[in-house]
């Protein structure tokens, strides 16, 4: 609760100086996707800018005790999830409450977070740095420690034309850096846009996909932003987006994440229950739990077939953008 208001202060302070939306030719935004849904107004890109945010992205410097970083749990190589962890490791070896989910085309998603408890890109740093079971950090602090430090008074000298560093700065930067975290050049984007074709596995996947997916995983972003119970439970110990909204129809609804970079991206789901995308796959095939706000979208099970599940298998690979997660830009 103390960093949702806290966020609600710093949002009063972004809109106060909210403009029109500026054209930003610095975000490379593909030509089959869709109008992002962040526009940049508040502040004007520049390429300082990014280099600065990527900069504190790397840095553990916005940690309490200076010992992880954002990229700590948001690893290039996996996507920018943290593989293999079902909950990240934070400050004072505590463990996160939920998943880290990957960070990628992010100006395309109107809220963050598994709950949606953050509604604007320029925020979605304060959140993690301000979590007690991650970073602990207080921005006042940071912003001290940054100032301290010459190299960083000259990156925002050149980000904003001026050494004053404060907290909107500092999350205005990594906004801009994490802008950049597109990903739009898979083998799937390539059959998208027709320069290239499934083989005949990969081709039966991608139609199961259409048939029972894309409501929520829509093209070609494959998330619709979303919130969705999809059957995990019958009782909810993480109420999910009803933790943010109080209503008690939002009940075990999560986030719709996107499927991009899915095989790199392990463990699944909020809590990282499964390993694997077969117990993914066997879930939604035989696992679904019925209870009161189970999405409309689901039925009891879709019952695949092995050969259904391996063809399923093979489409996802195709969803892995070797460019995104070996870009030196973003390292």
């Amino acid at each position: 609760m103390k960093y949702f208001l806290s966020i609600l202060f710093l949002t009063g302070l972004m809109m106060s100086c909210k403009k029109e939306a500026v054209e930003v030719s610095l975000i490379k935004q593909p030509g089959h996707f869709p109008k992002p849904h962040y526009n940049f107004a508040n502040f004007e890109l520049n390429q300082a800018g990014i280099d600065l945010g990527k900069a504190l992205f790397y840095d553990p410097i916005l940690s309490f005790d200076n010992s992880i970083s954002c990229a700590s749990c948001h690893h290039q190589s996996a996507g920018f999830s943290d593989p293999g962890k079902s909950f990240s490791l934070g400050v004072d070896d505590s463990l996160s409450d939920r998943n880290s989910i990957g960070l990628v085309n992010l100006i395309w998603s109107p809220t963050f977070f598994w709950d949606g408890g953050v509604n604007h890109l320029e925020l979605t740093g304060f959140a993690p740095i301000n979590n007690v079971k991650e970073m602990k950090e207080d921005m006042n602090h940071i912003v001290d420690e940054l100032y301290q430090d010459n190299d960083y008074r000259a990156l925002f000298l050149r980000a904003f034309n001026e050494d004053t560093i404060t907290a909107q700065r500092v999350l205005w930067s990594l906004a801009a850096y994490m802008a950049t975290l597109i990903s739009s050049e898979s083998y799937y984007d390539r059959v998208y846009k027709g320069e290239a074709s499934f083989n005949v596995e990969q081709d039966k996947g991608y139609k199961l996909f259409q048939r029972d997916c894309v409501s929520c995983h829509t093209e070609p972003l494959t998330s619709n932003y979303n919130f969705e119970n999809n059957g995990l439970d019958e009782e909810f110990e993480d109420l999910g987006r009803a933790q943010i909204t109080l209503n008690a129809s939002d009940r075990g609804k999560f986030k719709v994440p996107t499927l991009r970079n899915i095989t790199l991206t392990a463990p699944y789901m909020h809590d990282g229950r499964f390993n694997t995308l077969n117990e993914v796959i066997d879930h939604y095939s035989d696992g679904i739990k019925m209870s009161a706000t189970l999405s409309n979208k689901l039925p009891e099970g879709f019952h695949y077939t092995p050969s259904e599940k391996k063809a399923l298998i093979k489409f996802l690979e195709t969803l892995v953008d070797p460019f995104f997660v070996q870009n030196p830009d973003f390292n």
